[in-house]
């Protein structure tokens, strides 16, 4: 009766293990209340929303309650409109669902392929993903894409079905296609401006009105390490002094942001290269007793993540692939970082080569280890206008992230920062920030890192310190 009892209690606390394991952290999360910001609305009363240029102090904190909700809810509806852009680089790209060449758009052989020719191309491949997606299997990118195209009214079940849902492909691609242009017109007017760092603050908010993309890429994280390494050797950074980071937007690759490969399964990559890094450059000893908070509003990436830790516990480790495009002249500290990327958190086999439709590539896997996969927790959070009261981080990165917003969003954003950044902790970031004295956050160094011989393929990464 007694060791009946015993494993009833065990089998309570396993269950309870795995419910803990399966959600995002659940540490307690809030709006950004009115008094916390009213110094940094008053700053910027110029650019203010007409709803919240609100004279009276009762009414104005009114209204910020009621414009705070309604914008989270905005943020995040973005999310679908990243997703679809993220389905559109797949149709381009993705070579696990057809064998029809990839389609050339910003490559050095696209400016010799017909517009025709290139229609064509994506009405073609339109048609194979939507077949493709008749038939899903336990493909998780096929699963995604039929889901998130049902929930629009498309499927795939019968031929008649098919042939409307490629049409509806190729509509998104030529609506991408055109948003691209439209950026790109913007980021050529950017390049005419002579003062280096006014281009930088207008790049660092180009994305201001596109839907919100999880696709990264193992750049950023390289730039990340360049940044710390030399934060340390300016004694910014001391060994032994970080222990709780938070990753903003960690990213979920769906197809490679930059090459669109989806040979492999989706992976999260940022946290693991951080604390690698971390290790490398002599920061931290044991990658397993560093805390890592990732803060994402995605439900895709949480759930990933939650997944994730769940395999941890029962033992299984976390694989990542890292991919390097042969075809890419790229720079030798970059080709450097890559043949060790990821040698302190697990496994890395022998770099393999593959020959996909229209690009040669290196691959290398890396198996993280359970121990330092269950230091990685996810957390629900809208940075732009939550806090967490829980986390006091000596260490905040966000590449990518800030880009997506405009200048109020940005500046609320590093006020939610500062607040959950220990006094001294650093927000690195690769986009311009205004500082204003109500946020409390100072650019004190940064690092200029080039990719590849590509134009524009490199990253300016901002160190803010909190005062």
């Amino acid at each position: 009766m007694r060791s009946s009892r015993r494993v009833t209690r065990w089998v309570v606390l396993i269950a309870a293990l795995g419910t803990l394991l399966s959600a995002p952290n659940q540490a307690q999360t809030r709006f950004t209340s009115f008094a916390e910001v009213r110094d940094v609305l008053a700053s910027l009363a110029d650019v203010l929303p007409p709803e919240l240029k609100v004279p009276d102090v009762s009414a104005a904190e009114r209204a910020w309650t009621t414009w705070v909700e309604r914008q989270d809810r905005t943020i995040r509806s973005r999310l679908q409109r990243g997703d679809e852009e993220t389905i559109v680089n797949w149709l381009l790209f993705g070579t696990t669902f057809t064998k029809l060449p990839r389609v050339p758009l910003d490559s050095p052989d696209a400016a010799s392929v017909d517009e025709a020719q290139r229609a064509k191309l994506i009405a073609s491949r339109a048609v194979e993903l939507a077949n493709a997606l008749a038939a899903p299997g336990q493909d998780e990118r096929r699963l995604f894409a039929r889901q998130l195209l049902a929930r629009q009214g498309y499927t795939a079940t019968a031929s008649a079905d098919r042939t409307r849902l490629a049409a509806h492909l190729t509509k998104l691609v030529q609506s991408v296609i055109a948003e691209r242009a439209t950026i790109a017109g913007e980021l050529q007017a950017i390049r005419q401006v002579t003062d280096v760092s006014d281009q930088f603050a207008a790049r660092s908010k180009v994305f201001r009105d596109r839907g919100l993309s999880l696709d990264t890429s193992f750049r950023p994280s390289f730039a990340l390490e360049q940044s710390l390494a030399q934060m340390r050797q300016k004694g910014l950074l001391k060994p032994g002094t970080i222990r709780d980071v938070a990753v903003i937007g960690p990213g979920l690759d769906f197809t490679d942001k930059t090459s669109g490969y989806d040979f492999y399964p989706q992976q999260t990559l940022q946290p693991f290269a951080l604390i690698d890094s971390l290790v490398r450059i002599g920061l931290i000893t044991d990658p397993a007793a560093i805390n890592v908070t990732t803060l994402d509003i995605s439900p895709r990436v949480n759930d990933h993540l939650s997944r994730s830790r769940r395999r941890a516990a029962s033992g299984e480790s976390y694989r990542i692939r890292l991919p390097l495009d042969r075809d890419v002249k790229w720079k030798p500290p970059v080709v450097d970082y890559w043949k060790v990327a990821g040698d302190r958190v697990g496994s890395a086999t022998t770099p393999s080569r593959a020959t996909i439709v229209g690009a040669h590539v290196d691959v290398r896997t890396v198996a993280v280890r359970p121990a330092v996969m269950l230091r990685v927790e996810p957390l629900d959070l809208n940075v732009v206008l939550q806090r967490s009261e829980k986390h006091r981080f000596d260490l905040v990165v966000a590449t990518n992230v800030f880009v997506y917003y405009d200048v109020l969003e940005q500046v609320l954003a590093l006020s939610n920062v500062r607040a959950m950044l220990k006094p001294g902790g650093f927000l690195l970031s690769n986009n311009a920030l205004l500082e204003l004295p109500a946020s409390r956050m100072r650019s004190v160094g940064y690092v200029t890192t080039e990719y590849s011989d590509t134009r524009d393929d490199g990253d300016h990464l901002v160190w803010y310190r909190a005062e």
